[in-house]
């Protein structure tokens, strides 16, 4: 199993290296694509170089991931209380699910124009976009993962005399765990697409501010490493949340 997947990111790899390699041989020595448009990686990896090396993305960096993992952190503690009291009241979940739904049905995008005329530029508007892409994910998992519970092993257990705390332990915690971490690979992605779409629309620092001077001066070579920085971060966020779902959940990998 293991030599499978090593042999699987060997071939991602090559791949991956012989893409950069046509790109570059193409907005390069070829000249089949002009570098105004789409500069080649070494104008992207030079952009990079040049700002980690003044220190002049770290501002940035900080004001990202703050946005970012203060919404996600948000989102994953109300979208998991949500969920167990909707799946556990039904009163509540009539009410709390129809507003999910609404929420799930329009792009929550556009809500951040809102969040910046109700919270000013600065950090809250982010958190609060980043939050409203990553609740409606996380309540949904919660409440599914409750809801497609086996009435019968439920059943089986209050006969055998188990009580609340115990179908909590053993039967309700495991089956949200396995649908919290499941999602939670989606909610990052979420989560650092709503800081940075906040910081794109108004604000003073972050990589989505960068993007938006980026876009204003023309500048792909800056647009692409900023993007390539989000993706790198994002990757690593999505490895370890793969790790962390194969420790907690190793019942589901044997």
């Amino acid at each position: 199993m293991k030599r499978a997947r090593y042999g699987l990111y060997v071939r991602r790899t090559i791949a991956l290296a012989l893409l950069l390699g046509l790109w570059q041989l193409a907005a390069g020595p070829l000249g089949w694509i002009n570098p105004f448009y789409l500069p080649s990686p070494a104008a992207i990896g030079a952009t990079l170089v040049k700002l980690f090396a003044k220190g002049a993305i770290y501002p940035h960096l900080e004001a990202t991931f703050g946005a970012a993992f203060s919404g996600l952190a948000l989102g994953l503690v109300l979208g998991i209380v949500l969920g167990l009291v909707a799946a556990l009241v039904p009163v509540l979940a009539e009410l709390l699910e129809p507003l999910m739904v609404l929420f799930n049905a329009i792009p929550r995008v556009i809500l951040a124009p809102l969040f910046i005329i109700w919270l000013g530029i600065g950090l809250a508007s982010k958190v609060a976009l980043a939050f409203i892409l990553v609740v409606v994910i996380i309540f949904f998992s919660v409440y599914n993962g409750i809801r497609d519970v086996d009435p019968h092993l439920v059943e089986r257990i209050r006969t055998l005399g188990g009580g609340p705390a115990m179908l909590a332990r053993e039967v309700y915690v495991p089956s949200v765990l396995a649908w919290v971490i499941s999602s939670l690979k989606v909610a990052l992605g979420f989560a650092f697409t709503g800081a940075v779409v906040g910081e794109f629309v108004a604000s003073t620092r972050g990589l989505g501010y960068l993007l938006s001077f980026a876009q204003t001066t023309y500048n792909a070579a800056l647009s692409l490493a900023l993007i390539a920085i989000v993706a790198a971060v994002v990757m690593f966020l999505f490895f370890l949340a793969n790790w962390l779902e194969r420790r907690l959940l190793h019942w589901k990998y044997r």
